[in-house]
């Protein structure tokens, strides 16, 4: 008789490590994701997700296209998500453009701007905080 196929198999990392975790909203599969975050990438996403949350009281969660994503509200679009690089964290801003001052790395869309976590990273808790309480004040990206 064959084996049945475990059913708390560990996500499967995509390129970069990222891990594929399926679409879903609330809390319970953005912590999925952080749990199956490798390496040093858990802790900034456990930072990450704190910071968020606390930030941004009755921040709306989700896992979309293998990232985490929060929003102001449900069905009123996305401020922020991150994504797990071969050797970073991409944090994206959706209206980064809008922020001040702007997250420091471009991006391809007109207003999304990031920030990249290395290994080695110091968190600026005070700035991200920042960033949080402007972009919730801002109408979501609706992806």
């Amino acid at each position: 008789m064959p084996a049945k196929p475990s059913t708390t198999a560990a996500p499967k990392l995509l390129s970069g490590g990222n891990p594929q975790i399926a679409k879903g909203d609330g809390d319970g599969t953005v912590q999925a994701y952080i749990a199956a975050m490798p390496g040093w990438k858990r802790a900034f996403g456990e930072q990450l997700d704190a910071l968020i949350t606390d930030a941004v009281p009755g921040v709306h969660k989700a896992v979309r296209w293998n990232s985490p994503m929060y929003g102001v509200g449900e069905g009123q679009g996305w401020f922020l998500s991150f994504h797990c690089c071969t050797r970073y964290i991409k944090v994206a801003l959706f209206h980064g453009t809008l922020l001040e001052p702007e997250p420091p790395e471009p991006s391809r869309q007109a207003t999304t701007r990031y920030l990249h976590l290395y290994e080695d990273s110091v968190l600026d808790r005070a700035q991200l905080v920042d960033w949080l309480q402007q972009a919730r004040a801002l109408p979501g990206v609706r992806l």
